[in-house]
């Protein structure tokens, strides 16, 4: 296939696609994404004092790709998500050279990757989750007694879907209960560090220096919590994915105490903010449709379409950027070997060639093949989980809440990695 002209994104346009603010107007950053993949679907993002040029594929097709081609695209080799340069030497100067502040699975490449994946994947598998399904019902309960103790008016983000997935990856990890406010604090820093209502920090428009200090003070707390916990689990081994984490060997050998971190790191924060966003996304949609609402209460058949609605249209994990190993092209477009891509989960799913309507909200949607959970051999680990923590939760929210409508503006955190709602004002009347 003939290669074009490269194109190129300069300017304020290549500002918008790494600017965390513009991710908080959902609609025009869909917009935006909208007129890249009409106009051009792969594109070269260049602002040249800012950061390192990348190569943006938006539409659903080059995006799922460029997932599935692990040998081509490499995720190690530059960092996994978007780095500015200042930011990316700072993490390199703490790292020893590595571009990835926390060595997890989503910054492997095979042979290391797979080796590692193998480890806790039985864990995941839906044979093994559905024995926790009493457990996180338990869970969903006591979380829904809290909302129907609010008193029929809340903020469903900080009372219901940032706790709940939060103490269910945390039992799976092995975590006390009384160091999951502790935990949540450190994974909305990790993940919300560019939202001064998440991070904490309560200064609006932070560097990106500034921004990444809280970063990496947030992941050297998390190292220090898991080093300690490795030591207990080693001692005590429990029934849990921390011991399994601590306990395993891969030719012989323990991981290494970064390797290990960054195990417990990723799926206690990937566990947790991404299954908090869908939810919320959901709720909120809902909340907006009460129709929709009477629906899904009347026939919890279409609960599982919800579910997976929620998680394509809300898409936590906006993007993630790759590597190519040699030479190639996408999009009619020459790609060289080194050159850095993003890949942008929220364009490819809402790609009109692949949704009708894809800004509907559309729980009959079917099929539904998103790619939020990405795609090839780096497709989310706990994908079943997530869905089974939420239809649980959604299915007691059912039962005890008769009505729900918008009791304020929803808000939007800022964030080009994992984002979703930080507030949603509800108001709801309960079942008798």
């Amino acid at each position: 296939m003939a290669t074009q002209a490269e194109p190129l994104l300069t300017g304020p346009d290549a500002q918008a696609i790494i600017d965390p603010a513009n991710y908080v107007d959902w609609d025009a950053m869909l917009d935006r994404f909208d007129r890249l993949r009409s106009e051009t679907p792969v594109v070269k993002v260049v602002n040249d004092e800012v950061h390192d040029p990348f190569w943006l594929g938006t539409s659903y097709d080059d995006v799922m790709r460029v997932s599935k081609d692990n040998k081509l695209f490499l995720n190690s080799p530059r960092s996994v998500t978007f780095s500015d340069k200042n930011s990316g030497a700072f993490v390199k100067s703490i790292t020893g050279g590595d571009p990835n502040l926390v060595r997890s699975l989503v910054a492997l490449d095979a042979p290391t990757h797979p080796q590692y994946r193998r480890l806790t994947q039985d864990w995941f598998m839906p044979k093994n989750i559905r024995q926790m399904e009493d457990e996180i019902s338990a869970l969903a309960s006591s979380t829904v007694d809290r909302l129907v103790d609010a008193g029929g008016e809340a903020d469903f983000v900080p009372l219901v879907s940032a706790p709940y997935p939060l103490h269910v990856v945390m039992q799976i990890l092995g975590v006390p209960e009384a160091d999951e406010q502790r935990m949540l604090f450190l994974t909305q820093q990790m993940f919300g560090g560019q939202d001064e209502d998440l991070n904490k920090s309560g200064m609006a428009n932070m560097t990106p220096e500034q921004i990444m200090q809280l970063v990496v003070g947030a992941v050297a707390d998390f190292e220090a919590y898991f080093a300690k916990l490795t030591e207990e689990k080693r001692a005590n081994p429990t029934d849990d994915v921390a011991s399994v984490i601590a306990n395993a060997k891969v030719d012989g050998a323990h991981l290494s105490d970064r390797d290990m971190a960054g195990y417990y790191i990723i799926l206690a924060a990937a566990g947790h903010d991404t299954t908090s966003a869908s939810t919320a996304g959901a709720m909120m949609a809902l909340a907006r449709d009460p129709e929709q609402f009477a629906r899904l209460k009347a026939d919890r058949d279409l609960l599982p379409g919800i579910v997976e609605e929620a998680i394509r249209w809300t898409t936590p994990v906006q993007h993630f950027m790759r590597t190519a190993a040699e030479d190639t092209e996408l999009g009619g477009h020459k790609i060289a070997k080194d050159d850095w891509l993003m890949i942008s989960y929220i364009a490819a799913n809402h790609d009109p060639a692949v949704f009708s309507d894809p800004r509907k909200f559309d729980a009959s949607r079917s099929p539904n093949r998103h790619l939020s959970f990405g795609a090839g051999a780096h497709q989310c680990l706990g994908l079943h989980m997530a869905r089974m923590e939420m239809k649980i939760l959604f299915n007691e929210l059912l039962d005890r809440i008769e009505t729900l409508e918008l009791a304020g503006e929803p808000v939007r955190a800022k964030s080009t990695f994992v984002g979703g709602l930080k507030t949603l004002p509800i108001r709801y009347t309960l079942s008798k």
